[in-house]
Order: structure tokens, then C-alpha cells, then sequence
């Protein structure tokens, strides 16, 4: 029994199968044939309300079956038959891909629709079948993750080769995310495996320990039944889109329940009622405001400091956390995600990504926190002392405003004296 299957056996025990009546499901027994869904090629144009910050469109869902909630029992298989998706996972930290599975009842719509493919955490499925595959005979690959190593730049571009479309799936896959902090560091892999494996109190004490051992994992090692391989790191983490070509984006650390449940409603409309697709380069479940907006704490724009962690503060539930001193990255990340963090007193993080109007995320933060602390006051210009000091105040300042787009920042990379 394969794993959507499973899961519908455990849907139908709590009394799903009286639920709703089928939407959109094919006719009873062979009647008139349904007209075949149009094959996944290039996307069409579609209801769209303003513009992303990839420079496509944001999707404004006409589908009837509402994203979250918005299961439909026993969907069925379409009439042109199931499209095939597969699911990879690439430098992330597996959140991407719970997430998908917090789309709750509506996973089975997934599996009604689509043959998995591929998806590592979930079912078997294998690079060498993949291979096999015909060019574009996938219909979607939904993939998360930055491109870390080799394996990560083999597998998205084989998947890019074998989909008619590829969504980057999360904020590692859209802006590098986490793992592109990395890039930060001076002497990049070399000085990161020195650190992992020869630096840390473990691995000194292996070290030590074991002198004539290698320390450091090898690409190759040869043992009596073969050579042993491993993928070679980068000392450039990269977003998806620096590597392939990609028709949609999907924002978040993770996406939440509401963004999967616009993409899923896509699919599913397209698949099933031959509605267009939207434009490509769409980011999928954001809007044109900042989080700031969709915020409902109230704004009082008050000076501050000194910036604070929220356990610092007893939190105001209804004031704004940069009110309060809590360092809040809201003003300068695009909308979408409903601002569930500062909605229980923790600050925003700037996982969905900018706003269109910004383009380097992490100095649009910066310029917000500065505006607010006490210099207009003593001088209309702010010396570079001044900025010292505001910067000293800030624990980690690039990994706290580039935590998560690293890769399209205009930074991008700690880089030596001379430019090498």
C-alpha cells in the first residue's frame, strides 16, 4: 500500500467518506469521454492582482475549492489521467517538506491527481528512473533547498530537464535562505570543513585521538567493494533560480497552510477544469503590502535605543514589537504569510522575502531600525561613529538581516582584500 493510500485509510476511519460530494471528479462509467486537461507546457496568463517581487504576477486564486480548507473527498483521477510530480529536497533543513504534509486532508487530493514520482522523505523513488524518464514527461517538480553541493546542482537540473514546470518551493530554494549565510564566510568550504571537522571539541578530540585518520570527509574513498563517493561542497550557496530556470515561486520558512493551499487550488484547477495557469514567474501566496500591514498590532512609531529580544521585554499584545524595542523585520518583507509571528509576540524574520519596492532586503531593514533610533533629534545627518555605535548595538547584524536572502542580496559573498 503506498503512502497516500495510507493516508486515505485513516481519513475514511474519522468519517471522511460521507463528507462533501466529489467536485470535478470524471463521469461514471464511460460515458462521453471529458475533454482532456490542456498539457503542462508553457504557463498562460490568469487573474492576477499586481505584481510579484520575481517580476511576474501575484496568483489570485479563482478556484473553487478553497485552499485551506478545502478538501475534496475522492477527488478522483482525471479524466486525461493522473500528471506526474515529483518532490526533492536540496540544502534545507526539512521543514519545506513537513509542510507539505501540514497541508492535512489535502495531500489526498494530491495523490488522487498525480503519481509521485519522486519524493525522498515520503515514498522510493530513484535517480536512475528519473533518468529514464522522457524530457518534460513530469509534469511538476516542486523543489525546496538551496544548491549546497553537487548533488544538489545534479538533481534540479535533471528534474529541470525531465518537468514541463518547476516551482521553488520555500525561502532556501527562493533567496538561498539559511544555508547561504555560509557565504559569509572568508575562506568558504575549506575554512567551514576545517572548523566542522578538525575545530569543534569533538572533532579535536577525534583528532587527536585518531592522528593518522583522515579528518576531513573525502569525495572519494576506495574500499574492497568500489569507490565510495560523496558530493563535493561549493563555496557558493546559490538560489534555485541562479541554477535553472523556474516558472514559480513559493516563499516561507516554511510556506504556510494558506500559500501550499493556493498552489495546490492552482494545480488542481488546471488539471482538472483546464483553467490557466498563471503567469510564469508568479510568486504564489503573497501580496502587494508589507507584513507591517497585515500586522494588527497598533504603531506608535516611538524611538528606541537600544534593541531587544522579546524575552527581554514583558510584550505589549497590542503594540508594535519595534515600538518596544524588539527588533522586527515587518517593514521590509513582502505580505502573505498573515504575520503569524508577531502575531504572538515573536518579530518578524523576513522569510517571505521582500517587497517588490526593495530590492536588497537586508539594507531596507537596516535604514528602518536606524530611522528609529535618537539621531534626527541631535543632528539631520548620522556620522559614521553614530552608525558604529548603532551597529555595535545589533548582535550578528548580516546574519540577523541577511538570514534568509543571502543569495539575492548585493552582497552576496565575504569576498578577501583585492577581490579574490
Amino acid at each position: 500500500m503506498g503512502f497516500v493510500d495510507k493516508l486515505k485509510g485513516l481519513f475514511k476511519k474519522n468519517g471522511d467518506a460521507a463528507a462533501a460530494p466529489k467536485a470535478a471528479a470524471p463521469a461514471a462509467p464511460k460515458a462521453e469521454p471529458a475533454a482532456a486537461a490542456p498539457k503542462a507546457a508553457a504557463p498562460a496568463a490568469a487573474p492576477v492582482k499586481g505584481e510579484s517581487t520575481m517580476g511576474g504576477s501575484v496568483y489570485a486564486s479563482t478556484c473553487a475549492l478553497k485552499p485551506i480548507p478545502g478538501y475534496v473527498p475522492e477527488l478522483g483521477a482525471p479524466a486525461s489521467g493522473k500528471i506526474k510530480v515529483a518532490l526533492y529536497w536540496a540544502a534545507a533543513c526539512g521543514g519545506c517538506d513537513v509542510s507539505v504534509l501540514d497541508s492535512d486532508e489535502k495531500v489526498l487530493n494530491i495523490g488522487d491527481m498525480a503519481d509521485i514520482v519522486m519524493w525522498p522523505v515520503a515514498s522510493d523513488g530513484k535517480e536512475k528512473d528519473i533518468e529514464e524518464m522522457e524530457d518534460g514527461s513530469i509534469t511538476v517538480s516542486i523543489i525546496n533547498g538551496a544548491v549546497r553541493n553537487q548533488e544538489n546542482e545534479h538533481m534540479v537540473k535533471l528534474l529541470r530537464k525531465k518537468s514541463a514546470l518547476v516551482v521553488c518551493y520555500g525561502t532556501c530554494a527562493c533567496f538561498g535562505g539559511t544555508p547561504a549565510l555560509a557565504n559569509l564566510v572568508p575562506n568558504g568550504k575549506e575554512e567551514i570543513l576545517d572548523y566542522v571537522y578538525k575545530q569543534t571539541p569533538s572533532s579535536a578530540a577525534f583528532c587527536e585521538a585518531y592522528p593518522d585518520k583522515p579528518h576531513v570527509p573525502q569525495t572519494e574513498t576506495v574500499v574492497p567493494e568500489g569507490t565510495l563517493t560523496l558530493p563535493g561542497l561549493y563555496d557558493v550557496v546559490k538560489s534555485l533560480d541562479q541554477v535553472i530556470d523556474v516558472d514559480y515561486y513559493v516563499p516561507g520558512c516554511p510556506p504556510t497552510q494558506e500559500t501550499l493551499g493556493e498552489l495546490l487550488s492552482a494545480v488542481v484547477d488546471f488539471v482538472y477544469n483546464g483553467v490557466a495557469l498563471p503567469p510564469k514567474g508568479t510568486m504564489i501566496g503573497v501580496t502587494k503590502r508589507t507584513l507591517c500591514e497585515e500586522c494588527p498590532r497598533h504603531k506608535e512609531n516611538r524611538r528606541i535605543e537600544a534593541p531587544l529580544e522579546p524575552y527581554q521585554v514583558d510584550v505589549d499584545p497590542d503594540l508594535c514589537l519595534m515600538d518596544q524595542g524588539i527588533l522586527c523585520l515587518g517593514a521590509a518583507t513582502v505580505g502573505g504569510c498573515g504575520a503569524k509571528c508577531t502575531r504572538v509576540g515573536q518579530p518578524c524574520r523576513g522569510c517571505y522575502g521582500p517587497t517588490d519596492a526593495v530590492t536588497e532586503q537586508g539594507a531596507s531593514v537596516f535604514t528602518a531600525v536606524a530611522s528609529l533610533f535618537p539621531v534626527i533629534d541631535e543632528d539631520p545627518t548620522c556620522k559614521e561613529d553614530k552608525i558604529i555605535d548603532i551597529m555595535s548595538c545589533i548582535k550578528d547584524p548580516l546574519g540577523y538581516f541577511y538570514a534568509y536572502t543571502m543569495s539575492k542580496s548585493l552582497i552576496k559573498r565575504s569576498v578577501k582584500e583585492g577581490g579574490q
